[in-house]
């Protein structure tokens, strides 16, 4: 891979290795006043071993650490950067918006604007609350369905993540799975047992399990419609129609938690890919082009009771903040005017063709799949259709392939549960560096 100029920070390109590093420094140091050195748990590399390399700057698909070295990110700042890092049009965006000042607590125009816009694109929405993260997007969902409804129980499924609130920490994916941690202390037991987890893509567990609840009792299903946080796991066909059909059945509250997914497999994310409409459907970075930003929003018969319009209490001083507004408005009239999606697409076909033909040739069982620009694969020899097959792949060559491709200069996820993410700026000559790095460590691994 060419070294990337930057005469602004002084890169030399060096090895990957950093244990003499100033990462290396800086890890140490972070240990000793923030737990595990990190703010979220993830970037720890707990379940890959190592130091995470501390960045400084991204510019299109490359990202840049505090040693000199580029690499080309498939992170992605976990999903939201679709027009790549620092993309100018969000930048001026940001920039612009600095100036009038960063957050007043009170209404902007920009909010009205933004909610008009996600209206628009997505399908399912007819009204929006701005929050500030995905977490806050699906605790408040999960509170409004409950105060809909009048009931209390909630159904979700194994391996999708929907963010640290207690009643998602169950069979929950992303980093608690990466952390092998099955729930969480200081849950509430009673908090727990308001949560049924189950099989991701069994429509049938989720019939038999309504029935076993009794439908009375369940306020909600909420769903990642395509999972990203035990790996990408595609929706068999007709699942999410299923889901539709049986809470359409007992009055339960749909919801479709996008954070991932949301212009991330089309404009109008996965309820437009497939056609199956939510009754909520929560958001989160992505809609600010990275910056901290989350939404929740659905159909107006239940969004109309959240409070000051109706008894639904939820609130947030920096909820719709002008920055985030700013930033999130370029980038969605940008997909929704320019259409990359036919691209994506096909760059991510590229990513996903490419990698099973160099892992067939090293002879590495390799399941690899995408969705729109998300994509993911796993050490195993069969489609993994649920979080038990994800489970059940090779995590231990993961973790090998991963430090060898972070040699190459390939910034994967640090987990085996995590899908990937294209930009725009991933070029086909960027993904074909990327297959030729990986043929080379297909062929390292023991």
């Amino acid at each position: 891979m060419q070294p990337h100029p930057d005469l602004r920070w002084g890169f030399r390109i060096r090895s990957a290795r950093v244990s003499d590093s100033r990462s290396a420094t800086l890890f140490e140091r972070a240990q000793r006043v923030i737990p595990g050195g990190v703010n979220s748990p993830v970037r720890a590399f707990k379940s890959v071993g190592g130091i995470p390399p501390f960045l400084v700057r991204g510019e299109g698909p490359y990202v840049f650490d505090v040693d000199g070295r580029q690499f080309i990110d498939y992170v992605g700042s976990w999903g939201p950067l679709i027009l790549g890092h620092a993309a100018p049009l969000t930048r001026e965006a940001i920039l612009e918006r600095l100036a009038e000042g960063v957050s007043f607590g009170a209404p902007t125009e920009l909010e009205v604007e933004f909610a008009e816009l996600l209206s628009e694109v997505v399908p399912g929405v007819e009204m929006v609350r701005m929050v500030s993260s995905g977490t806050e997007a699906t605790m408040s969902a999960i509170r409004l369905a409950r105060g809909v409804t009048g009931r209390d129980r909630i159904i979700k499924f194994n391996g999708c993540y929907h963010g640290h609130a207690d009643s998602f920490l169950v069979q929950a994916g992303s980093g608690v799975a990466t952390c092998g941690i099955a729930g969480s202390p200081g849950v509430p037991q009673a908090v727990a047992e308001l949560t049924v987890s189950i099989k991701f893509n069994d429509l049938e567990m989720l019939k038999a399990t309504v029935g076993e609840l009794g439908p009375a009792s369940i306020a909600a299903v909420i769903v990642e419609p395509v999972p990203g946080n035990m790996g990408l796991v595609l929706p068999e066909p007709g699942f999410l129609e299923g889901l539709r059909e049986t809470c359409t059945q007992h009055g339960i509250v749909l919801i479709f938690d996008e954070v991932m997914s949301g212009f991330r497999v089309a404009l109008g994310g996965a309820q437009q890919r497939f056609g199956v409409e939510p009754d909520l459907s929560t958001f989160g970075k992505v809609i600010g082009g990275g910056l901290p930003v989350g939404a929740f929003g659905g159909k107006r018969a239940i969004m109309s009771h959240l409070a000051p319009s109706g008894s639904v209490y939820q609130a947030g001083t920096l909820s719709g903040n002008p920055l985030s507004m700013a930033a999130g408005l370029a980038m969605v009239r940008t997909l929704r005017d320019r259409n990359p999606y036919p691209l994506l697409e096909a760059r991510a076909e590229q990513w996903v063709s490419g990698m099973k033909s160099v892992a067939a040739a090293a002879k590495v069982p390799l399941s690899a799949s995408s969705c729109g620009s998300m994509i993911g694969f796993f050490f195993s020899d069969s489609a993994v259709r649920s979080f038990e097959d994800a489970q059940n792949s090779d995590v231990a060559r993961f973790k090998q392939f991963f430090h060898l491709m972070l040699e190459e200069g390939i910034y994967l996820a640090p987990s085996a549960f995590e899908a990937g993410f294209l930009s725009t700026e991933h070029t086909p000559s960027i993904i074909d560096q990327t297959i030729s790095a990986a043929s080379r460590c297909f062929a390292k691994l023991r």
